[in-house]
C-alpha cells in the first residue's frame, strides 16, 4: 500500500505543478492585449477494485458499496476562457476592439489564415493595414489600403474603414473589416503572438461583417484587455501551493512507512 501511496501522491504533485504553469502563464500575460486565460481541469485515474459494489454477502444480500483504491489524478485539459476582457481607451485611431463575438482574420506569410482578438493595427510601407508585430507583417484579411495622404481614419462599428484626404470635404470608404466566428472558439489552437489557428475542434469559421449574423461590433480608439483577474489568480495560486505541499507530505509519509516495513522485515 505504501508504494501505491507514493505513486498516487506523486501524480497529485505533477498535476499541481502543471496547474502552477497555467497560473504563471496567466499572470505573465496580465497586460497582453486580448489575452484569454487558461484553466486546468483534472480527472481521476484508474482504480484498483478489491470488492465491486453489489457483491453478494454471506447472507445472499447485495452489498451497497465496494472497495476501490484510486491511483491519483492528472490534467484532463487546459481550457481557454474566451470571455471578453474589459476595454481600454487608447485614443489611437488604429486601435480597434471587438465588443461581442468574433475574431479578426489575418494572412500569415506562410499562406495560412490566422485569427486574433488583438486589434492594435498598423500601416505597413505599402499603406496596408497589418496586425501590430515587430517580427512579422501579417495583413488584415480582407486587405485594406490607406492612402498616403490620408489625414484622418475612421472605423465604424460595422467595420467600414473611411479616410479623409487633404483637400476633400467628404470621407471615402477604403475597405470593410470582416470578423470570423467559430462554433467552438475554445477549440482554437493558440499560436502565440495573440494568434489562433483553426482546428477540427473549433470547426470552420463563419465570416461576416461586424454586427451581422451574431458578430460583435467594433469600437475604434479602444483595445480589449486581458481577461485575467489578478485576485482570483492569486487565490488559486495559494490553493495550488497548499495542495502541492500536502501531496509532498503524503510522499514523505509513504516513504517513511516503507522504511518502517523494511526495518520490521529485518528483525
Amino acid at each position: 500500500m505504501s508504494i501505491q501511496t507514493l505513486y498516487t501522491a506523486a501524480t497529485g504533485m505533477q498535476s499541481m505543478e502543471q496547474k502552477l504553469d497555467v497560473i504563471a502563464n496567466n499572470m505573465a500575460n496580465i497586460n497582453t492585449t486580448a489575452f484569454k486565460k487558461g484553466r486546468a481541469n483534472f480527472e481521476d485515474l484508474f482504480y484498483r477494485h478489491e470488492t465491486l459494489p453489489g457483491a453478494l454477502d454471506a447472507g445472499g444480500q447485495y452489498t451497497p458499496v465496494g472497495i476501490s483504491y484510486g491511483l491519483g489524478s492528472r490534467v484532463s485539459s487546459i481550457q481557454t476562457d474566451q470571455r471578453q476582457g474589459s476595454f481600454q481607451h487608447t485614443k489611437r485611431d488604429l486601435d480597434v476592439a471587438i465588443e461581442g463575438k468574433g475574431f479578426f482574420k489575418v494572412s500569415d506569410p506562410t499562406g495560412e489564415t490566422l485569427y486574433t482578438r488583438a486589434g492594435n493595427l498598423n500601416i505597413n510601407a505599402n499603406g496596408q493595414l497589418v496586425i501590430g508585430s515587430a517580427s512579422t507583417g501579417r495583413l488584415l484579411d480582407p486587405a485594406i489600403t490607406i492612402p498616403n495622404d490620408a489625414t484622418h481614419i475612421e472605423i465604424s462599428s460595422d467595420g467600414k474603414v473611411f479616410t479623409k484626404q487633404a483637400g476633400d470635404a467628404q470621407m471615402t470608404q477604403q475597405g470593410q473589416i470582416a470578423l470570423a466566428q467559430f462554433i467552438n472558439p475554445e477549440g482554437l489552437l493558440k499560436m502565440g503572438e495573440n494568434l489562433y489557428s483553426e482546428t477540427d475542434a473549433s470547426g470552420s469559421p463563419t465570416d461576416s461583417n461586424p454586427q451581422q449574423d451574431g458578430a460583435g461590433a467594433l469600437r475604434q480608439n479602444f483595445l480589449e484587455a486581458s481577461n485575467v483577474e489578478p485576485v482570483s489568480e492569486l487565490i488559486d495560486l495559494i490553493q495550488t501551493q497548499r495542495s502541492f505541499e500536502i501531496n509532498s507530505q503524503m510522499v514523505q509519509a509513504g516513504d517513511q512507512m516503507l522504511q518502517v516495513v523494511a526495518n520490521l522485515k529485518r528483525v
